[in-house]
């Protein structure tokens, strides 16, 4: 238990400068920044997802969870968000470099991440173009109106305070996820998932929405080890966005508009696992 305690410690703590740089920015966009700034924000917007993808791909959750804050001020779209949820690498790199598996595979692997977040975020830009030309920035206020953060002082002790109330949070979700994921055993989680084609994919989506590196472990074990192909482990990694779920569900008070981005999450990443076994099985 001691060692579960400082494990999500420590993944709470390499959180805060990421969300910290987060509602620095946010809180600069909303009190110092001119109407000519945010149109030219909006505008690059456009590339959001581009950007998104291949920074998704650093294997840390922060930018995930950076991606959720900025979505919920409305400085990104959704499409940036889905990109970077698709393509957070999480756990998956450090375990593939430890396991000593070809560079090449590794690059494979990361390019088809990228790839499919990057594809998905411009087509669902395209889809809701509409619903994303709010105005930037129109929810930043509303942010700090329910945090009470005394934004008018200080952006700096805002931001602090944003950070200390979402860290909070995920620490003690985090804490309380392993605890369960403890006592039903990882290998009882890998047991659901077999090597079954669409089946597969399906069951490693639902694996990877638990917003948890114990999910991506044992994904990238399983897959490793034979016990799934890879279009399931590229499902289940897809849809596994580390601690942004958590930090969407936290600072967007919009229930129902939480609850379809995960579904659009679930549905790109699992479609995309089946769409790389149906490209590996044609080219193998």
């Amino acid at each position: 238990m001691a060692d579960l305690i400082l494990d999500c410690i420590i993944d709470t703590l390499k959180t805060l400068p990421f969300l910290f740089l987060t509602y620095l920015l946010m809180e600069y966009i909303e009190h110092r920044t001119s109407e000519k700034t945010k149109g030219m924000i909006r505008r690059a917007g456009k590339w959001g997802p581009l950007f998104g993808g291949v920074l998704g791909l650093i294997p840390q959750c922060g930018f995930s969870a950076a991606a959720a804050g900025f979505f919920s001020g409305r400085v990104i779209t959704l499409g940036t968000l889905l990109a970077v949820f698709l393509s957070t690498s999480d756990e998956m790199l450090p375990i593939l470099l430890s396991s000593q598996v070809p560079l090449s595979t590794i690059g494979e692997i990361l390019a088809m991440k990228a790839v499919i977040g990057i594809l998905a975020g411009f087509l669902a830009d395209f889809v809701f173009r509409k619903y994303n030309q709010r105005k930037i920035g129109s929810r930043i206020h509303d942010i700090c109106m329910q945090e009470h953060c005394d934004c008018e002082h200080s952006i700096v002790k805002s931001a602090l305070r944003h950070t200390v109330n979402i860290a909070l949070f995920l620490l003690v979700v985090t804490l309380a996820l392993n605890i369960i994921i403890a006592l039903i055993g990882e290998d009882q989680l890998g047991n659901l998932i077999l090597n079954w084609p669409v089946v597969g994919e399906l069951l490693a989506g639902v694996i990877g929405l638990i917003p948890n590196c114990a999910a991506s472990v044992v994904i990238t074990t399983l897959y490793m080890e034979g016990a799934m192909s890879l279009g399931a482990m590229m499902a289940g990694l897809l849809v596994g966005a580390g601690v942004g779920l958590l930090v969407l569900f936290r600072t967007n008070k919009n229930l129902k508009e939480n609850l379809k981005i995960t579904a659009m999450l679930y549905v790109m990443g699992v479609v995309g696992g089946i769409l790389v076994n149906a490209v590996t099985g044609l080219l193998g």
